[in-house]
């Protein structure tokens, strides 16, 4: 059997490859549908949560959301009293696609899990989170980017 942390790879670039065709069949580039999901899920939030939220760079994100804004699919707008962060919302338009993109989520989650037991699918995002939590330091030691 290969290690663990191959195997976690290759589902991930996999499954990953698999999201961003059906997304690019949408229109959707690389990222936007990161942004769509959280917005769907926490609506209205600045530019440093979505991108911590999604784990991508700040300056990145703000690359995606020019374009997400260019194609009408959010708004970003000041809030009274904080004129240094601009405000990220949906529009209608990015509303329909990110229910688009939800359906496209429910078939990778369905896909992914297609060869596994009731029990499986139930354990698989408890052990996923636990792997996280190891990995990303939110509950032991983060794994460090050698310089």
């Amino acid at each position: 059997m290969e290690t663990l942390h191959y195997l976690l790879m290759k589902a991930h670039v996999n499954l990953n490859r698999w999201i961003l065709n059906e997304a690019a069949e949408l229109g959707l580039s690389p990222g936007q549908p990161k942004v769509l999901e959280y917005l769907m899920e926490w609506g209205e939030s600045n530019q440093k949560t979505i991108a911590d939220y999604c784990e991508i760079e700040q300056a990145t994100v703000g690359s995606i959301l020019t374009r997400m804004e260019r194609d009408g699919l959010i708004a970003r707008t000041q809030r009274e009293g904080n004129r240094r962060s601009l405000y990220v919302s949906l529009t209608p338009k990015g509303r329909k696609m990110g229910e688009r993109m939800a359906e496209v989520s429910r078939r990778a989650d369905a896909l992914a899990a297609a060869g596994l037991s009731e029990e499986e699918r139930t354990l698989l995002p408890v052990l996923l989170e636990k792997v996280y939590c190891s990995v990303s330091g939110e509950k032991g030691e983060k794994l460090e980017e050698k310089p």
